[in-house]
């Protein structure tokens, strides 16, 4: 789990041949290779990477493998709480994870724009390196593009996962019934409005800060609890009000809000209506739903709580026969206010 400024970490810059990107970096000659050899290897490099053939050979046990792929394009690419690096590391890890496998092998692949500072890039790779530690994965393969000055916003990352599913376990948004209850592991909103309030430049008394942070472990302890979890999912872009309208679809069941149930912080919500912007639609890197039955949500949100990136937990909600296929969150003046999809996209490039 996270617990310094990513964006402190510090290690002497390699020394070589130019202090910015170059096509030629990208052309699979001398610079390409001395990219490879002395900015990425240094950070990532274990017994599989470093063999730096095409493909990474993988033994893994005879079991069922989570595997996905994210790209990553923020802007911009520093921001409260993190950069684009530990946000590629940490969204992926979240994404094998929220199928209750555990994370092992992550590849790794950059687009960068001709003219970007080494120093930059250099900032970004050692924040990936600790993200990727922390979790408790390695970074066995990758790929390196450059392009054009103009042709791209100074770097895009994509990364790819591969986890190991454990027996008992089958997590799916199809799985939710009736009575279960809907548990958020904190807070929300808060990585999309740092990246906004760094983006128009808006100052608060304190810094709105993002809350990218790898969930591997806290979906551990959750299984330690129960293996009997319905449904899990990092509500990423589109935020809560997306998460769970593809909940309610996928599993054909009415999701009924608690009125005021969803934790905001002050200074986030505060941002949100100086933007005009709802948090249930704004991104989270750092936040879980889970969907459980009745008699174990008391025993979930327990251990969750004993977790750091668990301790705000709290059930927001449940499924209900009503409704169906839709969301739906108490007013407290005995209405119900329609949480629908969001149209279009409320926050350009967060993540």
């Amino acid at each position: 789990m996270k617990n310094v400024d990513i964006n402190s970490l510090s290690c002497p810059l390699p020394k070589m041949d130019y202090d910015t990107i170059q096509l030629a970096h990208g052309a699979g000659g001398k610079l390409s290779s001395e990219l490879i050899e002395k900015m990425f290897v240094p950070r990532f490099g274990n017994i599989i990477l470093d063999k730096l053939e095409d493909q990474a050979i993988l033994q893994i046990p005879g079991n069922r493998i989570a595997f996905t792929t994210d790209s990553f394009v923020v802007d911009p690419i520093f921001f409260p709480g993190g950069n684009i690096g530990d946000l590629a590391i940490n969204g992926t890890i979240n994404d094998v994870a929220m199928s209750g496998a555990k994370p092992l092998y992550l590849s790794v692949a950059f687009i960068l724009e001709e003219g970007l500072s080494l120093e930059i890039l250099h900032k970004i790779v050692l924040s990936m390196e600790f993200a990727a530690k922390q979790a408790g994965v390695q970074i066995v393969t990758g790929d390196t593009k450059v392009v054009n000055k103009g042709s791209c916003d100074k770097i895009f990352i994509n990364t790819s996962g591969i986890g190991i599913v454990p027996d008992g376990v089958n997590i799916s948004a199809a799985n939710i019934q009736l009575g279960d209850k809907i548990i958020i592991s904190g807070t929300v909103a808060d990585h999309g409005m740092a990246v906004m309030t760094t983006r128009e430049d808006l100052s608060f008394k304190s810094q709105v800060m993002s809350d990218s942070a790898a969930l591997n472990g806290l979906v551990d302890d959750i299984l330690k609890v129960s293996k009997d979890i319905r449904a899990m999912r990092d509500p990423t872009r589109g935020g809560v009000a997306t998460t769970l309208n593809e909940f309610a679809r996928q599993s054909n069941v009415g999701i009924q809000l608690y009125t005021d149930s969803v934790p905001v912080k002050p200074k986030v919500k505060g941002a949100c209506e100086i933007l005009g912007i709802d948090p249930l639609y704004v991104a989270n890197e750092g936040k879980l739903i889970v969907v459980v039955p009745s008699d174990i949500a008391n025993d979930i949100i327990k251990v969750m709580r004993n977790h750091l990136l668990g301790k705000d937990s709290q059930i927001i909600g449940e499924a209900t026969a009503i409704n169906k296929r839709m969301v739906v969150q108490s007013t407290g003046l005995g209405a119900n206010r329609i949480i629908d999809m969001p149209i279009g996209e409320q926050l350009p490039r967060i993540c």
